[in-house]
């Protein structure tokens, strides 16, 4: 199938709303990342909280759906025109024939975690007022997401851990090839909930210090939380687009352990090899990778020698999380917006906050931020449980 026009993106995570914020951000390497304040954790971390959500409701009309997950999803619909976009797409289409594939991990279960510690003293119960369908529930936010855009196509959530909103446009490649739709919103939505940061400071995954991908001394991650989206069309249907196209995929399965990625990364090389036999493309046609780089010490030692073994050791490739922190289902879409973003503005981030590459890494990480013509990225999601995705996009126009 011909690639699929990106025909608007947005996105809101730690770095501001919009993509403007996020830019600025990028080019004056501007981190996100603040200490912990998040509601009473009580762990000597940082993490990229979105300001505002908190004294935010949802729209009236979708009143039920309130929880913070819902709040940043439509945070990001308002950004860029994305909602007016869709709009205009639906207009074209109809509302049956565009679909919303959304990711995510944890939903909205800081809703359920504000409802225990409300349970009824005397019987246990929970509150009368809790919606677990409308908050909690994994599809609770594709539910809130069709219903803003007035959408009645396709509607899907995809819940495989960090790669979850990156696998969605792989869904969208498939499901319009088959016509099943003519058109995908994609994208994906997870907010800070204390399961998470007690979760994975449990397993010793969290960093004290903003993490430092790639860095010889990292100390783990840092948790974000962000919402982002993006429009995918035929190229020959789009009456205009962002000068950016979807150009093929690789998904991939470590069925190796539940949480630790196989050592050599033989399930994250094998979806690059498949993203790139999707695209067609040799590997020397990648100007940059977009690492999935979360800091932590397996994680990183065995992206660092699946991108050698199917790239060698001169493409150019960096982590961006120390920006925005690690946005979990959200990670996918978040940064392939920021590789639209590099495509568009000829950048090649490096790896900010760390100090000192990795004296065993052998692939071609950057430091430092630099410019230049970026044609093609390839981006990397990569799940607890080996559920591995990479995407390319490239310019369009």
């Amino acid at each position: 199938m011909t690639p699929l026009v990106l025909t608007t993106f947005t996105a809101v995570n730690a770095l501001g709303r919009g993509l403007a914020a996020v830019a600025e951000a990028l080019v004056t390497a501007r981190s996100g990342l603040q200490p912990c304040r998040f509601e009473s954790v009580r762990i000597e971390t940082y993490t990229g909280e979105v300001a505002g959500l908190d004294d935010m409701t949802v729209c009236e009309r979708l009143a039920e759906f309130d929880c913070r997950n819902n709040r940043l999803a439509e945070l990001a619909l308002e950004q860029d025109g994305f909602a007016a976009a869709v709009a205009a797409a639906r207009e074209k289409y109809g509302s049956r024939r565009i679909a919303v594939l959304l990711g995510t991990s944890t939903s909205g279960i800081l809703e359920t975690e504000h409802a225990y510690r409300q349970r009824d003293a005397q019987t246990g119960a929970l509150p009368a007022d809790y919606r677990f369908a409308a908050t909690h529930n994994l599809y609770a936010s594709t539910d809130f997401v069709r219903r803003y855009l007035d959408l009645d196509g396709p509607a899907v959530m995809l819940s495989t851990a960090c790669s979850s909103s990156a696998k969605v446009f792989a869904s969208a490649w498939r499901m319009i090839s088959q016509g099943l739709c003519d058109a995908a919103v994609v994208g994906g939505v997870d907010s800070l909930c204390q399961n998470t940061l007690y979760g994975f400071a449990s397993l010793d995954l969290v960093g004290r210090e903003p993490c430092r991908p790639c860095d010889a001394q990292r100390g783990g991650i840092s948790i974000g939380e962000a919402a982002g989206f993006a429009l995918l069309e035929r190229p020959e249907r789009a009456a205009s687009h962002s000068g950016v196209a979807l150009l093929g995929y690789g998904e991939s399965s470590d069925a190796y352990h539940m949480s630790t990625p196989h050592p050599e990364g033989e399930g994250a090389a094998l979806a690059m090899r498949r993203a790139l036999a999707c695209a067609a493309l040799e590997p020397k046609a990648i100007d940059y990778i977009n690492m999935h780089g979360t800091a932590s010490l397996a994680n990183d030692s065995m992206e660092d020698k699946a991108m050698t073994t199917v790239f060698g050791t001169q493409t150019a490739s960096s982590s961006t999380k120390g920006w925005t922190g690690h946005a979990l289902g959200a990670a996918g879409i978040t940064e392939a917006v920021i590789s639209a973003l590099c495509i568009q503005q000829g950048l090649m981030p490096g790896c900010l906050n760390t100090r000192t590459i990795d004296p065993s890494f052998t692939s071609k990480v950057l430091l430092a931020n630099q410019t230049g013509m970026v044609q093609r990225v390839l981006s990397n999601s990569f799940g607890f449980g080996g559920s591995n995705c990479s995407l390319i996009f490239g310019a369009q126009a």
